[in-house]
């Protein structure tokens, strides 16, 4: 059965932006704008929140970048009224390349692209007073798919309890363009790298196996309910299982009366 969006999502959402940034005693927010549907639906919902004059969409290519994503960066931005500046990461990149072992190989170069993006927004962040809004959605935050304090660090993650195909309809509900919408995703860290492809599964079927596993269901029950093989199942499973340490904060030792991460209640 198809994932259908929850009734008052972006209201929830856009609460939780405006409360945190006032928490935070921010001035706005920073998001990283690579032209794909969820930085787009990340930016629209800051809009929304706390005003199109404080949000800063920060657009970060390197030569992997596909082409026409600056331009749907652009016209987003126009049509939303909100700023857009661009920062090529290429030279941060070749730096590191020059100096780290076998930096130019796909994976690695990619893991560099993605935290020399998280260390520009970060720096704007700070310049401005203001806070680091991230883009990954439930599916990528459940199997591990993102870097490590890179396109993973930010100081909140708006979108982070939505699946990609519910992403995708609060997009459309949202108005971002179609164009948007549509495009294949990817992340641009290497030429013709596409997130389905790196994932090997389809959105689709990945958050079918996800939120069948949400239910805390028996895997063969997942695989049954969500209509897929169970050899697809075991194998989201397994990103699952290992990628916990990517969405916990680096483990301590129990030594004290509270331990931060473990039984410190902030």
């Amino acid at each position: 059965m198809p994932l259908q969006l929850r009734e008052l999502t972006a209201e929830v959402i856009e609460d939780f932006i405006r409360q945190k940034v006032q928490e935070s005693g921010a001035d706005g927010v920073v998001v990283g704008l690579s032209g794909g549907v969820d930085s787009a639906t990340t930016s629209k919902l800051c809009k929304e929140a706390i005003g199109a004059d404080k949000v800063l969409n920060l657009f970060l290519p390197s030569r992997s970048t596909p082409k026409g994503d600056l331009e749907d960066a652009r016209s987003f931005c126009e049509k939303e009224g909100m700023e857009l500046r661009t920062v090529d990461i290429e030279p941060s990149i070749k730096a590191f390349e020059s100096m780290l072992p076998e930096a130019r190989r796909a994976e690695l170069r990619g893991n560099i692209a993605a935290r020399c993006r998280m260390i520009v927004l970060f720096h704007h962040a700070k310049l401005m007073n203001r806070l680091v809004m991230g883009t990954s959605n439930k599916s990528e935050l459940l199997v591990g798919y993102f870097t490590k304090f890179g396109d993973g660090g930010a100081d909140f993650c708006p979108i982070g309890d939505l699946y990609k195909t519910e992403v995708r309809l609060l997009a459309r509900q949202l108005g971002v363009p179609k164009r948007i919408i549509d495009k294949v995703p990817s992340a641009g860290l290497w030429k013709g790298q596409t997130d389905e492809g790196e994932l090997g599964v389809t959105y689709e079927d990945l958050d079918k196996v996800l939120a069948a596993m949400e239910l805390n269901l028996p895997l063969e029950e997942v695989a049954k309910r969500s209509g897929v093989s169970m050899d697809l199942v075991m194998r989201v499973w397994e990103m699952h299982r290992a990628s916990v340490h990517k969405r916990k904060m680096p483990l301590i030792p129990k030594v004290g009366l509270r331990t931060v991460g473990l039984d410190w209640r902030e």
